[in-house]
């Protein structure tokens, strides 16, 4: 005996048949908006290191590893590498944070990619695997380190 269901079954449509694409309203400006505001808020604050000097006392706080130890961390020098890049002048940017201006250069990549992935509608993932977060670190540590000791006097902002 067989059993009969009761409700037609769907027909899949031919293989030549041609399907209707998405609507695309707005799809592409939706995708983009986010690193476009991303964009406007690094840029303001570029924007603002560029326009406050930070060679000039008194316009931002001083780091407190270096007030209350002496020692720089690897944020020191971050704000005038920052005025410096701002300015096209890399070498004193190079100068002053050579970690920082490393950053500036990656994160600009990194948004470039993200844009071009938005715009094709793409997602953006980016998963770092243990060995690449520890090989970060490991880096940060040792520009720590050899810019506090007499030999990386240079890497001093």
């Amino acid at each position: 005996m067989r059993c009969v269901n009761a409700e037609p079954q769907p027909v899949a449509p031919p293989s030549h048949a041609v399907q209707a694409a998405p609507a695309r309203g707005g799809g592409a400006l939706r995708r983009l908006w986010i690193p476009a505001a991303v964009l406007a808020a690094v840029g303001g604050a570029f924007a603002y290191v560029a326009a406050v000097d930070p060679n000039e006392p008194g316009h931002y706080p001083v780091c407190p590893l270096w007030r209350f130890t002496g020692l720089y961390c690897p944020g020191c020098g971050g704000l005038r590498s920052a005025h410096a890049f701002a300015h096209g002048d890399l070498a004193t940017a190079v100068q002053d944070n050579a970690l920082a201006v490393a950053a500036f250069l990656a994160l600009a990549a990194l948004w470039t990619v993200w844009v071009v992935r938005a715009a094709r509608g793409r997602p953006m993932r980016l998963e770092l695997r243990p060995v690449a977060l520890w090989a970060l670190g490991a880096s940060v540590l040792t520009f720590t380190v050899v810019r506090n000791l007499p030999f990386g006097a240079w890497l001093h902002p």
